[in-house]
């Protein structure tokens, strides 16, 4: 048997990041990834952009107290930037534009970079937009890729370089309590004991809670699609901002000199190696065929990732209110890159019993937005 003070169940990047924090604290963690490479579910296949406006409320919280660690991050931990210049554009539909204002507003006053642009505007960044159904858009050029594979394995390499134990192929098949601590066996036998359980098991949350005896919490995993399409014939689109309608039913961008696409679905699924389904990749390929000039003969590569929701859309860092000894780190629905240095650092900081990290209180991030216990994790908002 394998003692650590922290078990965490989960290798992508929630786990992982929460694990870096905890070593940094001086804890011993081992981390349990079911899969033989971390990440392959979700961190893996995440088309990953940093942007302080971009989600629910309080994932821009988190990810504006993410932005000193991306900009910054600790000697050795990359060998790379993990950001590189983007930009971002969103645009409002007739109707919309209130809703577009309210979020200029907030990341004007999180100190996000923002520009109103008019139709007019809109068609001089994007000429193959057709701004005909759009009623104004905004523009925030400091809107930054996320070099997805350095942040994991950054996490994970710091996290090892310490003495932490990441296991893969740890597929859990039992999980009980013995006194004060947690044991669990393995598929193979083995079997790995801590004080703390943390669940960052992403679509399998629930299913590990389950095994735990705790209750589940509603998590719901929804299908994500992309769709790879050819650039319209003689445009150069290389330096093309991210472009991502209001409501979330589109969104694409340059990537290697063609263009990455998706509808934003977000079809519930069960926990599962996902595959896109050609109905997906037809509704991506119709709504860019509608939203601009470029005319799609034949989609290139597709793939799909899961994202996993509660039903209020905001995830879950806190330990469980029947079990002050199971930690939910759970349900970023997708937006678990741009946010995974403060969530880490915030899961850390709880687990560890020192509250929330003082920068990230000056920003308006409470307990009670990321609790196991909120009114609106089962009913929704």
């Amino acid at each position: 048997m394998t003692h650590s003070d922290i078990l965490i169940i989960g290798g992508g990047i929630a786990g992982m990041s929460a694990a870096y924090f905890l070593t940094k604290t001086g804890k011993s963690v081992t981390v349990l990834e079911r899969e033989d490479q971390p990440g392959y579910h979700s961190t893996g296949r995440s088309a990953a952009l940093y942007s302080e406006t971009y989600g629910p409320k309080i994932i821009r919280k988190m990810s504006t107290a993410s932005r000193d660690f991306f900009l910054n991050p600790p000697a050795g931990f990359t060998e790379n930037p993990i950001l590189t210049p983007r930009g971002i554009i969103m645009y409002a539909g007739p109707g919309e534009e209130a809703e577009l204002d309210a979020l200029i507003s907030e990341g004007r006053a999180n100190g996000a970079n923002f520009t109103e642009l008019t139709p007019d505007a809109l068609k001089e960044i994007v000429p193959i937009l057709n701004t005909d159904l759009i009623a104004k858009g905004a523009h925030e050029p400091d809107a930054m890729d996320i070099d997805v594979h350095a942040l994991h394995w950054g996490f994970i390499r710091q996290f090892k370089a310490v003495g932490g134990n990441l296991v893969i192929k740890a597929d859990v098949s039992a999980i009980a309590k013995a006194g004060d601590n947690w044991q669990i066996t393995l598929a193979n036998g083995d079997v790995h004991s801590g004080a703390i359980l943390v669940n960052a098991a992403g679509a399998w949350a629930d299913d590990i809670a389950t095994k735990a005896g705790v209750k589940p919490l509603g998590i719901v995993p929804k299908r994500r699609t992309a769709v790879m399409v050819d650039a319209p014939d003689g445009m150069d689109i290389h330096g093309l901002p991210m472009v991502a309608a209001l409501d979330e039913s589109l969104y694409f961008k340059e990537d290697a000199g063609r263009l990455l696409v998706s509808p934003a679905d977000k079809t519930p699924t069960e926990p599962h190696d996902v595959q896109p389904e050609e109905l997906d990749i037809a509704i991506a390929i119709d709504r860019l065929m509608t939203a601009t000039s470029v005319v799609v003969r034949r989609p290139g590569e597709s793939w799909a990732g899961l994202r996993s929701f509660f039903a209020d859309g905001d995830p879950v860092s806190s330990f469980d209110p029947q079990d002050d000894s199971f930690y939910w780190l759970a349900g970023q629905g997708g937006y678990g890159i741009q946010t995974a240095p403060a969530m880490g650092e915030y899961a850390a900081s709880l687990i560890c019993g020192n509250g929330i990290p003082a920068h990230m209180e000056k920003l308006g991030v409470s307990e009670d937005a990321l609790s196991a216990s909120r009114p609106t994790l089962a009913s929704g908002k």
